[in-house]
């Protein structure tokens, strides 16, 4: 699935809420900073998350939301989906070990994501 320039820097300059499902069917939402897109993929830097890596080592299907700063005055967001794989080494993890943004954190992997689906949410 092609994400345009235009989506690329708005998923990369606002809030995005990741979530997963366990191998019960439960959801878990998170939010996460720092996505990058490269490729076509979201790339996620993994600091601190654990149970969404539990439930994507289960369950590769993951959807995303991400929306505008400003959603009081202009509500504008998107919904993504596609399957995740997360990397604890190799290319992945070299990129997203080197980004400006994760200086003083330990990163314990890189989440990649292959989306196929994007919709727009209005209000």
């Amino acid at each position: 699935m092609e994400i345009s320039k235009g989506l690329k820097k708005f998923i990369e300059s606002n809030a995005i809420g990741l979530a997963t499902v366990n191998k019960n069917g439960k959801p878990h939402n998170i939010a996460v900073a720092y996505v990058k897109v490269l490729e076509n993929k979201l790339v996620i830097s993994n600091a601190h998350i654990k149970e969404s890596i539990k439930n994507i080592e289960q369950n590769q299907n993951v959807s995303l939301v991400v929306w505008n700063k400003e959603w009081e005055k202009a509500c504008v967001g998107f919904e993504l989906a596609g399957k995740a794989k997360n990397y604890t080494s190799g290319k992945w993890f070299e990129y997203v070990s080197k980004l400006p943004d994760n200086d003083g954190y330990v990163i314990k992997s890189a989440v990649v994501v292959s989306v196929s689906k994007i919709k727009k949410l209005e209000s």
